[in-house]
């Protein structure tokens, strides 16, 4: 069973007052497994969070059906086991970061003794510990963000949908961050992320998909995707130059050996940007 299935979706939003609609997602279909880090990706306007917000029930598709887990994404049962962190969240600003966990805690259910417990163990995953009786208002951006991650954890979900989970924080919090997501796949949560940070998206994805105008241009693994085509890496120990001279006529015979043999690889940032570039012109 796929964490999330989404078949033939499709968004249509009318423009208010005039006789014109606005294609968001056009025909989308994808799979996300179980335990996978899924990047969807693509320029502003190409209907990332609108997907995103169908996934999760908050807004209801024109064609097409969202599932999470087998079940509809309309049904409330299927969010129950689903943690959502936002692109902007709002926090309120009074609580201090222990009294925001108890709050969502207790939004999902939790009480007493379980919910105390839950909330330690999260201040301690992300860092945050020494900072549970200071008010949000005196958080800094990064610290926002991993309160958020915080809460997205608080019922422990399989899945997790993450709306850039980076925005506005510096390198040493993106990459704490990137440090956690990668940690929650270690315990077997799937992730959905979004973000512009293509580098991150390359250091923890298994799969991708770029949207552009809505359509799915390209899906797949990602070391398939950014792979060089009719290209070969051959990498090997010991080799002198002349052995490197004369390769293909010597290898069986130079004593050289062989370590590893792969496709070489360009960059995601250069793969997202050269997919756009031809979508455009298509």
């Amino acid at each position: 069973m796929s964490a999330i299935s989404i078949q033939n979706l499709t968004k249509v939003f009318p423009i208010p007052f005039r006789r014109e609609r606005i294609v968001a997602v056009r025909n989308l279909s994808l799979e996300v497994e179980p335990g996978q880090v899924y990047g969807l990706l693509g320029p502003n306007g190409s209907g990332k969070s609108t997907t995103m917000k169908i996934v999760l029930g908050l807004v209801s598709p024109s064609a097409g059906s969202t599932r999470i887990f087998g079940r509809d994404s309309k049904e409330v049962e299927s969010r129950e086991e689903v943690g959502f962190l936002p692109e902007n969240p709002y926090f309120y600003k009074f609580l201090t970061g222990e009294e925001a966990l108890h709050f969502y805690g207790k939004i999902c259910g939790l009480h007493g003794a379980k919910l105390r417990e839950r909330t330690g163990e999260l201040l301690n995953l992300v860092g945050l510990k020494h900072a549970r009786d200071r008010r949000l208002a005196g958080y800094s951006k990064g610290m926002l963000q991993r309160i958020g991650l915080a809460q997205a954890l608080i019922q422990q979900p399989r899945l997790l949908v993450l709306d850039e989970p980076t925005a506005g924080v510096d390198p040493a919090g993106s990459r704490e961050i990137r440090d956690l997501i990668l940690d929650f796949k270690k315990q077997g949560i799937t992730v959905l992320l979004c973000s512009h940070l293509l580098s991150q998206v390359q250091e923890i994805c298994d799969r991708i998909g770029i949207l552009h105008k809505g359509v799915l241009v390209r899906e797949g693994r990602l070391d398939e995707l950014i792979s060089i085509e009719n290209q070969t890496e051959i990498i090997l120990e010991g080799a002198s130059p002349e052995v490197l001279a004369r390769i293909h006529a010597m290898l069986s015979e130079s004593g050289a050996r062989v370590l590893a043999e792969r496709k070489p690889q360009t960059t995601l940032e250069r793969f997202f940007l050269e997919v756009t570039s031809s979508s455009k012109k298509n």
